[in-house]
């Protein structure tokens, strides 16, 4: 079958204009692009004018929850509600019960996957049963398929260990990734430190438990000569921890989660159990910080954190329910309506930190909108809007801010090798 996309706004990593083209889809691949094109016999032609074609996004930071935790999402359903979001890729967390600490486990979770229309990849533990205290099977997890290994939802606190690990990591081609957090500060807190915090009367999580265990890793990583990822970062002084490591040279990327940009402390209101998430919503100075290093540079990628509860744990009293927040499908219309729509960057940011860079960071090819190139890549509409019912989800839960808001701009049709996965 051919598809024929007319008159789209064309966004590309390279450069912040928007190119007005048509795009001709045959097969696999993108066959031409062209001012104008005359629709070929056989071709189903679909009109853009006034749309965005954009690069499928990826995503590197996801909890699908699989196995033990079905309740909550499940591989399958992870993946429609990745489609649902315009993303056609993304890497699993190891976080589940049991943990994805050996190879048996990752081929067990990669069976699953295979199953799914869009491609999953996973990490594994760098600890067994992410406990901390003696390393996973490292070699045998690589063999069967990870494409980096983090204990992510607890750090690594023992330096000896995680040193090992990187050792290991470096000599299998590995990536460390690094949840930030210093447990002996986190103690019992449930949201940031903070005026909010205190008057609220619940007990808060400090700045400095994430900044002191990520200047911490970073050194291990400087050390080793591994390559460190810092996970989900929410402080302006972390990230220019980070920011000045880079210049010096080191091997270490991060990310930013949407909400983490968007979101902050005094948004926990009147104790909303959907605000509440690890680590925390910070300070509307971080919130413009994060903004500034992303648009920086400092941020290698986006990354949504997608982490799905049930209704019934995130019902209970703020400081009893369970840490996170949903992603997948709410990040490219929230970054859209508080970001883009706003003059605050382009889509060339997009496409550079939400699709070709996280592809990178795994070693996979990013997926240019190129004569030539595979067809990989979705139609944004601007000028309609979302509205995030129960019944618009595909992700088994909703513990997320916008449910039931409206935002601006709608995912309206996602292609991946050709293939219309989705169209509203």
């Amino acid at each position: 079958m051919k598809h024929l996309y007319k008159n789209a706004d064309i966004a590309s990593e390279d450069h912040a204009n928007l190119t007005r083209a048509d795009v001709l889809v045959e097969g696999e691949r993108i066959t031409q692009i062209a001012a104008h094109i005359t629709p070929p016999e056989d071709c189903e032609v679909i009109d853009c004018t006034g749309k965005i074609l954009l690069p499928a996004l990826f995503d590197v930071h996801v909890h699908a929850r699989e196995p033990g935790q079905e309740q909550k999402e499940n591989i399958y359903t992870c993946s429609e509600a990745a489609i649902n979001g315009g993303v056609t890729g993304f890497v699993m967390m190891p976080n589940t019960a049991p943990a994805i600490d050996n190879a048996g486990v990752v081929k067990t979770v990669l069976e699953s996957a295979a199953k799914c229309r869009i491609p999953i990849y996973t990490t594994g533990a760098i600890t067994k049963g992410r406990e901390g205290k003696e390393l996973a099977a490292i070699g045998a997890m690589k063999a069967a398929g990870v494409v980096m290994i983090t204990d992510d939802g607890f750090p690594v606190s023992n330096p000896v260990v995680l040193r090992r690990a990187m050792e290991y990591a470096k000599n299998f081609g590995l990536i460390v990734a690094s949840h930030c957090e210093t447990m002996e500060l986190s103690g019992k807190g449930s949201m940031h430190e903070g005026s909010v915090s205190y008057s609220l009367g619940l007990e808060g999580i400090p700045a400095i438990s994430e900044e002191i265990c990520l200047d911490r890793d970073i050194r291990i990583g400087q050390y080793t000569g591994a390559h460190i990822h810092i996970q989900h970062v929410t402080t302006a002084r972390g990230m220019n921890t980070i920011r000045g490591f880079k210049e010096q040279g080191v091997k270490v990327t991060c990310e930013v989660a949407p909400h983490h940009l968007i979101f902050n402390h005094e948004d926990v209101g009147d104790y909303d159990t959907t605000y509440k998430m690890n680590p925390p919503l910070r300070t509307k100075e971080d919130n413009a910080a994060l903004l500034q290093g992303l648009i920086d540079g400092v941020f290698d990628v986006i990354a949504t954190d997608h982490a799905p509860h049930t209704a019934f744990e995130k019902n209970n009293d703020f400081a009893s329910a369970p840490f996170g927040i949903t992603g997948l499908e709410t990040a490219l219309p929230s970054l859209y309506h508080h970001f883009i729509s706003q003059g605050s960057f382009g889509w060339d940011l997009i496409v550079k930190r939400y699709s070709a860079e996280p592809r990178r960071l795994i070693n996979l090819p990013p997926v240019p909108i190129i004569e030539g190139g595979s067809a990989e890549f979705i139609v944004f509409n601007p000028d309609a809007t979302t509205t995030f019912t129960k019944e618009f989800m595909k992700s088994k839960s909703t513990n997320t801010p916008f449910l039931d808001k409206t935002l601006k701009g709608r995912v309206e049709v996602v292609v991946l090798k050709g293939e219309v996965l989705l169209k509203r």
